[in-house]
């Protein structure tokens, strides 16, 4: 086997494990979504399982979008080397070609703007603010996902606290969530609250503690992405061989 063979060999086999992930995601979002009653059956019947997990449904869409999308990159990547089509493996390297242009604006979006970047977030913290004022307590959904999100970054608000004051929950309690004042037994009020931690900043906001969570990160996060961008080139640079040597072989 010659170093054609060898690279649709290859370009097979990676794309051929793309293409069965992307099955296997897409799958289970339309299991998620179309059996939503079968999915929270199951659910519930782990021990220790709250009503929060119903959220999980939500990522159904997010499932169903990534395995489509991965579906049809290996689907062109296998069939463009097996059959040797040039126009599947043009399309193949066009996609992976947009996939990276995306994943480099984004970077530079983040490094070169970052003060524009500090705005948005600012911008989505008084939104998820309004959220909690408006809905915290009263709708469920809304309180399902901010419990959730509490109770696994061990955060308390979006900023803190005090973003709880005037909400449904708060009307109706005079308390805050129970994640403001952890290993606290008495109600989360204001004087809990300050013995707890929450105003000498040791109870983070959710959104800070996201923040935190990145920078403490950042290093894996880069090498990840580098990683994910190395294949990309290396997938783009295989697919335009592979269809310039196809091409001088009919030419």
């Amino acid at each position: 086997m010659g170093c054609f063979g060898f690279l649709k060999a290859m370009m097979f086999i990676f794309n051929g494990l793309i293409f069965v992930a992307g099955a296997a995601l897409l799958g289970v979002g339309i299991w998620v979504k179309v059996d939503s009653g079968s999915v929270l059956g199951l659910l519930q019947k782990f021990e220790g399982a709250s009503g929060e997990l119903s959220q999980l449904l939500n990522v159904g869409y997010l499932l169903i979008a990534v395995g489509a999308v991965l579906l049809v990159i290996g689907f062109l990547g296998c069939c463009g080397a097996v059959r040797e089509s040039r126009c599947m493996l043009l399309l193949f390297f066009i996609i992976i070609l947009l996939i990276f242009l995306a994943e480099v604006a984004g970077a530079v979006v983040i490094l070169v703007f970052k003060p524009v970047a500090e705005r948005l977030i600012k911008k989505l913290g008084n939104e998820a603010v309004k959220s909690i004022k408006m809905d915290f307590g009263a709708n469920a959904d809304v309180t399902g996902l901010w419990n959730t999100t509490m109770d696994t970054l061990h955060c308390c608000g979006f900023y803190n606290y005090t973003d709880f004051n005037e909400s449904p929950f708060y009307k109706q309690h005079n308390a805050y969530p129970s994640q403001c004042c952890p290993s606290m037994v008495n109600p989360c009020t204001a004087p809990t609250v300050y013995i707890s931690g929450a105003l000498n900043m040791t109870i983070l906001g959710c959104g800070t503690k996201i923040l935190t969570l990145i920078d403490e990160n950042a290093v894996g996060i880069i090498a990840v992405a580098l990683g994910i961008a190395a294949l990309e080139v290396c997938a783009m640079v295989v697919s335009m061989i592979l269809y310039c040597k196809i091409g001088s072989k009919r030419g």
